[in-house]
């Protein structure tokens, strides 16, 4: 049985990470100095007319929430999260802050489609299957740690659940992980985004997945994510995707209760189109899994406290899903102000979905960023000295990770039951925990390492010092012995050359001049052949040069 879908809503979420010191360095009017944050929003406006989305549909617009009564978008969203998360996660304007209290370390921006205009996706695989869904919005979030996400939202009314999976399962593809997929109908052959207006469709990104390479480690990315991220240079290696060849799915299905019959709800067949709407399976016969592991790992990820009003929500490390059964007032909720399950899925869940995948994008991230600096301080520690590039990129990793930890991350954002066990049902499928420790665990080793090494390195400096000090003040004490004005015999052996013992006289002072000169000229050997341990102290820094070179860039 083939039920109708009376709403599908998804987005197809796209996390990425902006390497900053390749921007910085190619943009270099833009920050002058300043801080990321501070220079999204000159960046992006620099690119708007360099690019046909833009030309056609309109630039990234910064959308700060502005309004803020109880009728309001921002008040509704804003209400069921901590104070501190409202703070943290929300990019607001015109809003009373604490003295001091700059804004969020967050940029919010959205593309208007217009509204005389209808703007599609359009796919179509190997096996002559297609489908058409329309793009009702288009979100972007940037991040001041250089995490992004990009956010495209589509809407279809009454059509084939076959058809609502298709399109789950195929937009959400970036690019191929084989040839063998896209002969095989397992991507699109072709992806277009058009833009329908006065009776014309015009083409604005198209995308066949024909040729693809890898280069510099990077994926081959599609025209659809690249076309719309126009501010930043993929082949530039400006950033890079943190997932593998698929955006996240965050769907939402109302089943239509006239296209099935009055048993299907609850049954063991309802059960199996769950599983395969939470696991952005196509539509078929029974479980798609062995049913036996399905059912055991479902019990873990489907929420249950509404199943028995049809509504399942479900949560895996690639979807996050809310299927209700048909459309009507939900107890003191009345439909006539907007159906409760879909509000919730486009407001409050939508925001956690980000934040829980904020999460996971920057641990991945961090993840990478520590492999890269342990392998260079493992290089740099074969000639036994780290070199002060790999201390400041470590040492700026620990500071973005403590802040991370302390202003970033919460493991509670809302205080409702429900909320919290969306919100935890999604950071278990995410092994947010489980990764947080892990990245604890490794920058505490780099912490360890790094302070073991400036130990070593402040101990040899004071050992150094003290040898040289040792030498000198030997020399300062033979020398002031020397010349100190004895009488007499004394004077007349040491200080006279006109003795019978002149040769003593003579002898002395090339002696104490040796020693004098031996150890002088040893402190200045010392120094020199130590000079990477001095020439930092001497040398005038740079700020803005040092945060030029990019752990992450492969030069080609």
């Amino acid at each position: 049985m083939d039920p109708v879908i009376a709403h599908l809503h998804t987005y197809f979420l796209f996390p990425f990470a902006i390497d900053r010191e390749v921007v910085l360095s190619r943009h270099r009017d833009v920050w002058k100095g300043g801080r990321w944050i501070d220079g999204l929003d000159q960046w992006i406006e620099q690119h708007a007319g360099l690019n046909e989305i833009a030309r056609r549909l309109g630039p990234w617009q910064r959308a700060p929430l502005s309004r803020f009564d109880a009728d309001s978008r921002a008040y509704q969203d804003m209400v069921f999260f901590h104070p501190f998360v409202r703070r943290v996660f929300f990019d607001t304007g015109g809003i009373s802050r604490a003295p001091g209290e700059q804004e969020s370390l967050l940029r919010r921006y959205e593309i208007t489609i217009p509204a005389d205009s209808r703007l599609t996706l359009s796919a179509e695989d190997e096996r002559e299957r297609s489908a058409v869904t329309e793009v009702t919005s288009l979100k972007l979030f940037l991040f001041a740690n250089g995490i992004g996400l990009l956010s495209i939202g589509v809407e279809n009314t009454h059509l084939p659940a076959s058809e609502a999976l298709w399109i789950n399962e195929m937009v959400r593809k970036i690019f191929p992980s084989s040839g063998r997929q896209r002969r095989e109908g397992r991507i699109p052959s072709n992806l277009r985004l058009n833009l329908e207006h006065d009776g014309e469709t015009d083409i604005l990104v198209e995308e066949s997945f024909h040729t693809c390479n890898i280069r510099a480690f990077q994926p081959p990315l599609s025209t659809l994510v690249t076309s719309l991220l126009y501010f930043l240079e993929y082949s530039m290696q400006e950033f890079e995707p943190v997932l593998d060849e698929r955006m996240i799915v965050y769907s939402y299905m109302a089943i239509d209760p006239n296209s099935v019959d009055e048993t299907w709800a609850g049954s063991e067949a309802h059960e199996q189109f769950i599983s395969r709407v939470l696991y952005v399976d196509q539509l078929g016969k029974g479980y798609r899994y062995d049913p036996e592991f399905t059912r055991k790992n479902m019990k873990q990820q489907i929420y249950r406290r509404w199943v028995h009003q049809g509504t399942f929500y479900g949560f895996t490390s690639y979807s996050n899903i809310t299927v209700a059964f048909g459309e009507t007032d939900c107890d003191d909720h009345q439909l006539r102000e907007g159906f409760l399950i879909h509000r919730m899925f486009d407001s409050r869940y939508y925001l956690m979905m980000i934040v829980a995948l904020f999460y996971r994008a920057t641990l991945l991230d961090y993840a990478e960023r520590i492999a890269l600096i342990a392998r260079r301080i493992h290089n740099d520690y074969a000639d036994e000295r780290l070199t002060p590039e790999t201390l400041r990129l470590a040492n700026s990793l620990r500071s973005e990770f403590l802040n991370f930890y302390n202003y970033w991350h919460f493991d509670e954002i809302a205080n409702k039951d429900e909320e919290s066990e969306h919100f935890n049902l999604q950071c278990d499928a995410f092994r947010i925990r489980q990764m947080l420790r892990d990245t604890d665990r490794e920058v505490d080793r780099m912490s360890s390492f790094m302070s073991e090494y400036y130990q070593s390195r402040n101990t040899q400096a004071v050992n150094r010092l003290a040898m040289i000090s040792m030498i000198l003040g030997a020399g300062a004490v033979l020398t002031g012995f020397f010349g100190m004005n004895f009488g007499d015999k004394f004077s007349e052996l040491f200080f006279s050359a006109d003795s019978p013992d002149a040769w003593v006289h003579w002898v002395s002072i090339l002696g104490v001049s040796l020693f004098a000169l031996g150890a002088v000229g040893f402190g200045i050997f010392l120094v020199l052949s130590n000079w990477s341990d001095y020439k930092d102290v001497l040398k005038p820094t740079n700020p803005r040069d040092s945060r030029m070179d990019s752990l992450k860039r492969v030069d080609e």
